[in-house]
């Protein structure tokens, strides 16, 4: 029985909830377990330099933990100060959303995707790529010509994976169990099935290749729940537009 009284193969109680924010194109509110984070997409037309002129979109992400998010109050970050981490998580973000985005179908404007932590108990970069899924397909409703292909062409979600100090594989590790494990991996994964980004490290022994297979098996059965919790959250409405191409 793991920390919190979970299977070994079982996610945190999770909870998606769509416009979550009156004002951005798209929002949601991510709730995996402990940890909470609001995620928002907000379209601007401009785009970087580079790609000025070509017709085609850019998508970023931004990622902070607000000051009460954790036990002991964390600092506001300055964009001049950003840590290590945030800026790391903040391009995984990107990645992983790019990944799955068409950017030719959104014009010449940029896609933020803001996720602020607003509770942290472990996990807040896989909740926030999970989150901020729902509310990239709201945003790009808002840009959609009917009859047109839509700008996201598939699911994607993350959840990690981990091994803990006795050796069993576990998913969806809780903060007590993160700071303890043996090994811990990040998964971003598309509906499809395809990996988008492992980030694994180990912490204390090394792990085998076969170890390694085992826990991608055990995060994508996490990351399939993940993406019907996500198509549930969009709804009727919405869901059937991902992967539309006409």
């Amino acid at each position: 029985m793991r920390f919190d009284k979970r299977r070994a193969n079982e996610l945190r109680e999770v909870s998606l909830t769509r416009r979550a924010q009156k004002f951005p194109a798209g929002s949601a509110l991510i709730e995996v377990g402990n940890t909470k984070v609001l995620c928002a997409a907000t379209i601007e037309d401009r785009v970087p330099f580079f790609l000025k002129g070509t017709g085609t979109g850019w998508l970023t992400a931004e990622y902070s933990m607000l000051p009460g998010a954790v036990a002991e109050r964390v600092p506001r970050e300055r964009s001049a100060k950003m840590s290590g981490r945030t800026a790391e998580i903040q391009r995984l973000i990107g990645r992983a959303l790019r990944s799955v985005t068409d950017l030719s179908k959104i014009g010449e404007r940029t896609i933020t995707i803001d996720c602020d932590v607003i509770q942290a108990d472990g996990g807040t970069r896989t909740a926030s790529i999970t989150g901020a899924f729902v509310a990239l397909v709201e945003a790009c409703e808002t840009l959609y010509t009917v009859g047109d292909a839509f700008a996201v062409k598939d699911f994607v979600a993350a959840v990690s994976a981990g091994i803990t100090p006795e050796g069993e594989n576990i998913l969806d590790l809780c903060f007590a169990e993160d700071s303890t494990a043996a090994a811990d991996c990040n998964v971003v994964m598309t509906g499809a099935g395809e990996l988008v980004e492992v980030q694994i490290t180990a912490e204390k022994n090394p792990f085998t290749r076969a170890q390694l297979n085992e826990l991608l098996d055990l995060a994508q059965v996490g990351i399939d729940e993940l993406i019907s919790l996500q198509k549930e959250a969009l709804g009727r409405d919405l869901v059937w537009r991902v992967g539309r191409v006409g």
